[in-house]
Order: C-alpha cells, then structure tokens, then sequence
C-alpha cells in the first residue's frame, strides 16, 4: 500500500515538473517573440533553462522525500523470511494462498540451511498404484477434459 502511495506521489511530482517545463517554453517562445536583439533572445533561452533545471531539480527532491517517507512507513511493517534469514518485502496483512501459512513469509515447520526435501513426480498420488499418476481423462472418448465440468462420465 505505502509503495502504491509513493508512485502516485512521483507520478505527480513528475507532472508538476512537465507542467513547469512547458511553461518555461512557452514563456521563453513568447520572450522570443518579443525581442528586439539577440541579447534578449539569449537572456529569455537562459530564463527557460533555468527553469527547467529548476523544475527536475525539484521533482528529484520530491522523489527522494517520497522514498524517505515511504521507508519511515515501512519500518515498523513485517517482513518475509528466507531460509538465509534475509528479510525481503512485506506482504501485507493477507495470507497470499489458501494453505494454511502459506504465502505468510513464515518458514513452515524447520528450516535447515540448503537441504530440500524432494518429492518424485508423479509418485505417491493416493491412487494405490505404485507408478506413475493416472490422467483419467485419457482414453474414455466421451470426455476429453474439454467443457465447464457438468456431468462427469469418467
């Protein structure tokens, strides 16, 4: 949420630049105009770059007050948790799936340093066969997978 907040304060800090930016062209186009020597000329183009460096200068600012303000947000927010310890990004106060601490940032059960328990594909698929998973959709003809899941002649 903090970081949503953060770019839209930076889409707008950038727009306000862009707004100040074509104001400073317009003005220098209308000083142009209205010039009687080159001097005047040079001093309205100047005027324009000043203006601009002025602008980016203070949309730079913006960004960095941004950031500053959505990290002091962010201090006291959870984080998640790798196997190394390292804490990542929050994910918010919502469980990120429907398995019971999954998606929570919390390791589930011990954690030891880079050993993963394995699972063969295809094995242990509660079927009672000792081989590979069976596709009981493969072979009947009548079904093929296909459709919104009405009558199932399996």
């Amino acid at each position: 949420m903090q970081s949503m907040k953060e770019t839209a304060a930076n889409v707008a800090a950038s727009a306000k630049s862009g707004m100040e930016k074509t104001k400073a062209v317009v003005q220098e186009k209308m000083e142009r105009m209205t010039a009687n020597n080159p001097t005047e000329k040079q001093m309205a183009t100047e005027k324009k770059e000043e203006k601009i460096d002025q602008a980016e200068h203070h949309k730079q600012e913006a960004r960095e007050k941004n950031a500053a303000s959505s990290q002091v947000a962010n201090a006291g927010a959870t984080h998640s948790y790798s196997t190394t310890g390292e804490t990542g990004q929050p994910t918010g106060s919502y469980q990120m799936s429907a398995l019971p601490g999954h998606g929570s940032g919390q390791p589930m059960g011990q954690v030891t340093e880079s050993i993963i328990k394995s699972h063969p594909i295809g094995t242990a698929t509660g079927t009672g066969r000792p081989t590979t998973a069976h596709n009981t959709h493969v072979g009947t003809g009548a079904n093929k997978g296909y459709g919104t899941g009405g009558a199932y002649s399996g």
